[in-house]
């Protein structure tokens, strides 16, 4: 099933359910998915769809982490609901183990062998893991590990 057509199924599960916040997470992401494709012009791919969702749970978080400083946690909470609605239609995120293993592959095999590399390795790991694993995260790991060469 597209991720267009099971945004829709859950939404008019959602309208039956009654439940707000999953009605109003799901039209927007519905939406933003209709303009992606209008300013494409055209249907969307997998791996455009993924960057969409990723967009949405990156400005959530980003409220999150100004919500948490301005003392609201009210609207801290209803983002973090809001990230958890969108994360069901992500694939599953990588482990800190197997993002540990992922970084490490990855270095041996572009050759990285300082800091200066770091952009070959992230480059490399974030097509492969696509919608699993967190740039900022995956950012802060590769810099520690090209240092420690």
């Amino acid at each position: 099933m597209a991720l267009m057509e099971k945004i829709q199924e859950d939404l008019k599960a959602a309208m039956k359910a009654g439940d707000r916040t999953r009605m109003d997470v799901l039209r927007m992401l519905k939406a933003q998915l209709r303009n992606a494709e209008i300013e494409k012009g055209g249907a969307l791919s997998p791996d455009e769809e993924l960057q969409v969702l990723n967009s949405a749970v990156k400005k959530r978080r980003e409220s999150m982490e100004l919500y948490k400083k301005g003392g609201r946690q009210d609207l801290y909470e209803k983002e973090a609901r809001e990230v958890e609605i969108i994360q069901a239609y992500l694939p599953r995120p990588l482990t800190e183990e197997e993002l540990q293993e992922a970084v490490s592959s990855v270095i041996r095999e572009v050759g990285a062998s300082s800091p200066k590399d770091m952009g070959k390795v992230m480059k490399e790991i974030m097509s492969r893991y696509r919608g699993r694993v967190d740039g900022r995260k995956v950012q802060d790991l590769v810099k520690s590990k090209l240092s420690e060469l």
